[in-house]
């Protein structure tokens, strides 16, 4: 596939891409739910403040993520804005109810503190569990010109 049938309709979303797209937006999503995590746990919030700081910073630094690439691209501000919104809010949504139910369901891991391992291995194996299950979300909207395909027009210069 050329990059002129890229651009002529939905792509062929491939497991390949929808797993990039995943990855991609994992990444902001991690840095803002360890973070959140982190400064929840550390504050003693409850668990109830500590799942919405971390969705609120998964969310701030998945778009800020795609935003960077975008603004790269030469798009301004607030197209750029746009354009991270209808990319990843899909995504970050439904990687969010996963991994923050997992966080919720292990026993003991919310109150488990920053030192221990049964926090850690929650919180790793939760964003496991969002990106297995959120991939085939990706590869769907991919494939309806939708969510990470959307921001691709902008990573071909690059």
């Amino acid at each position: 596939m050329d990059d002129h049938e890229h651009h002529s309709g939905p792509a062929r979303a491939t497991w390949g891409m929808a797993a990039q797209a995943t990855a991609h937006c994992l990444t902001g999503c991690a840095i803002g739910e360890v973070l959140g995590m982190v400064i929840g746990t550390a504050a003693g919030l409850s668990n109830a403040a500590t799942v919405v700081l971390a969705i609120a910073l998964a969310f701030v630094f998945g778009y800020a993520l795609t935003m960077r690439g975008v603004l790269r691209a030469g798009v301004g501000f607030r197209a750029a804005l746009k354009v991270a919104l209808a990319a990843d809010t899909v995504s970050i949504a439904v990687m969010e109810v996963l991994d923050n139910a997992v966080m919720l369901t292990v026993p003991g891991a919310m109150e488990a503190g920053l030192s221990s391992g049964l926090f850690w291995g929650a919180l790793a194996g939760s964003l496991l569990v969002a990106f297995v299950l959120t991939t085939p979300v990706n590869k769907w909207l991919i494939s309806r010109g939708k969510g990470h395909a959307v921001v691709h027009q902008y990573h071909h210069g690059q």
